[in-house]
C-alpha cells in the first residue's frame, strides 16, 4: 500500500510548496498537488493507489469530466530530459538556463519549469501570478533576479499572457530578453504570432498535456521567428499519430499510467500503449523533411450544428483578430454551444470588453460591431446572441471552464426570462 500526501497549493505560498514537494518526494508515496480551492476533486482512496514514488495532479482539459492523473516521478524525469535534449539541439546548454516560472504549481504546466531545472542542475525563480499583470513591476522585479539577462533565460506562457504583455512597451522589452518563450496551453492566435515576429521574440509553441507530462512537440524559436507555424516536430521521446476520426495520438513512456475517477483508476491508453488526446491535428512534413504537428481544435469541443461541424476556438480567435485589426476593445470571447431543435445546436457568444466601453451606450455599439465582423460567416458559425461577461477569463493556466460559463449563461437567461414575465 502507498502512502498519499495532500499538498495544497496556496498563492502566497510557492515557495514553501516546493519545500514540502522536495521533501516529500524524496519519499515512496504519492504527492497530490490540489489548487487550494480543491473542493470537488475525486476522493482518493490511498490503499488503492499503485506503488510510488508519484505524483496526482488534476488534468488540464477544457470540456469538464474532473479526473485525477497519475504520474511516478521517473515520468517527470523523463520529461525533463527529453526538454533539455530540445534545448541543447537549440544551442542551449539547459544547465545554465535561467527558468522563470510564471504558471500555478498545482498544473503539470508550472510543476514542470521546476522539475526541469531541478533535473538540469539551472537555477529556478518563482514569479508571482499577479506581476504577470502588471508589465512595468514585473520587469523591475526581473531586474534584480542575479544573472538576469546573463544567461539564456526561458520561460512558459499561456496567450493570455502573451497577450496582456504584448500590449506595453514594459512587457515587450522583457519578453525580447528570453531565448526560448514556450507558449502552450490553448492555440496562439494568428495576430499574436505575427506581432511577436514583428518584435523579435522568440516563440516556441508547443503542445502537450497533464497526460503526456507536460511538451510533447514544440516549434524551435528560429523556425518560428522563419514563419512556420504550428507546434513542431514531436520530442525525441514521443511518437505521433492519427486516428480515423483526425483525433490526435500519443505514445510515449511517460504517459499517465492511469486516471483517477469517481470509479477508481481507469485505463490510460489503449492495447498498443497509444493515448487518445481528443484534439483534432494535422501532421504534415516540413520543407526539411520532419513532421510537423498542428492542432485544428477540441473534437469533443466541437458541435455539430445544420449538418455542419463547427469549431468555437477557432471561431472565437478569429473574431479576436478581426476584431483587433478594426480597433475595437475586445479582450475576450468564449463561444457556447446551445440546444436547438431545428439546427440541433447553435453558439451564444460571451465577450469580456475593455473597462471602458462595459456600461451602457457603448456594450450594444460593440455588439453591433461583432454581429456586423461576423455577418459573412456560415450560417451555423454566426453567435444567436451575444451577452456582455466582464468576469470572463480561462485559467491561470490558460483553459476554459466550460461548466463555469455554461452555469453562467444559464443564470442570464432566467433572468432575461423572469424580465419579459
Amino acid at each position: 500500500m502507498s502512502g498519499l500526501r495532500v499538498v495544497r497549493v496556496e498563492p502566497t505560498r510557492s515557495a514553501g510548496v516546493l519545500k514540502e514537494l522536495a521533501l516529500a518526494s524524496a519519499g515512496n508515496g504519492w504527492i497530490w498537488l490540489q489548487p487550494a480551492d480543491g473542493d470537488g476533486e475525486p476522493a482518493v482512496a490511498a490503499s488503492k493507489l499503485p506503488d510510488g514514488p508519484g505524483i496526482i495532479l488534476a488534468g488540464g482539459g477544457s470540456q469538464g469530466g474532473r479526473s485525477l492523473c497519475l504520474h511516478p516521478l521517473a515520468h517527470l524525469d523523463h520529461s525533463a530530459a527529453a526538454t533539455g535534449r530540445w534545448l541543447e539541439a537549440c544551442d542551449i546548454d539547459p544547465s545554465q538556463a535561467l527558468v522563470l516560472n510564471p504558471l500555478p504549481l498545482h498544473h503539470m504546466s508550472g510543476l514542470m519549469p521546476w522539475w526541469r531545472s531541478h533535473l538540469w542542475g539551472a537555477e529556478h525563480v518563482l514569479l508571482p501570478l499577479p506581476l504577470m499583470r502588471d508589465p512595468q513591476r514585473l520587469l523591475a522585479h526581473c531586474r534584480l533576479i542575479r544573472d538576469w539577462d546573463c544567461r539564456p533565460m526561458v520561460v512558459s506562457l499561456v496567450p493570455t499572457q502573451l497577450r496582456r504583455l504584448l500590449a506595453h512597451d514594459q512587457g515587450v522589452c522583457w519578453l525580447q530578453r528570453f531565448a526560448v518563450v514556450w507558449v502552450g496551453g490553448a492555440a496562439l492566435p494568428k495576430d499574436l504570432a505575427d506581432h511577436c515576429r514583428r518584435l523579435g521574440v522568440r516563440l516556441s509553441p508547443c503542445y502537450g498535456a497533464t497526460e503526456t507530462a507536460a511538451m510533447v512537440a514544440a516549434l524551435s524559436p528560429e523556425q518560428f521567428l522563419a514563419g512556420e507555424s504550428g507546434c513542431g516536430a514531436p520530442l525525441d521521446d514521443v511518437e505521433l499519430c492519427l486516428d480515423a476520426t483526425g483525433a490526435l495520438m500519443v505514445r510515449t513512456a511517460r504517459l499517465a499510467i492511469g486516471r483517477w475517477c469517481e470509479g477508481g483508476l481507469q485505463p490510460l491508453t489503449d492495447a498498443d500503449g497509444w493515448w487518445c488526446s481528443g484534439d483534432a491535428a494535422i501532421l504534415r512534413c516540413n520543407a526539411d523533411g520532419f513532421r510537423q504537428l498542428r492542432i485544428q481544435g477540441r473534437l469533443d469541443g466541437a458541435i455539430h450544428s445544420g449538418g455542419e461541424t463547427v469549431f468555437p476556438e477557432q471561431l472565437a480567435q478569429r473574431l479576436l483578430i478581426d476584431a483587433h485589426k478594426r480597433q475595437l476593445p475586445l479582450e475576450a470571447v468564449l463561444f457556447l454551444p446551445v440546444e436547438q431543435v431545428e439546427w440541433g445546436q447553435r453558439l451564444v457568444a460571451l465577450v469580456r470588453c475593455h473597462e471602458g466601453v462595459a456600461t451602457e451606450p457603448d456594450w450594444p455599439s460593440l455588439q453591433l460591431e461583432l454581429q456586423q465582423l461576423s455577418r459573412h460567416w456560415r450560417p451555423a458559425e454566426r453567435p444567436i446572441a451575444w451577452h456582455q461577461c466582464q468576469e470572463l477569463e480561462p485559467t491561470a493556466a490558460g483553459k476554459w471552464q466550460q461548466s463555469r460559463w455554461q452555469a453562467w449563461l444559464r443564470l442570464q437567461e432566467c433572468a432575461q426570462l423572469n424580465v419579459q414575465k
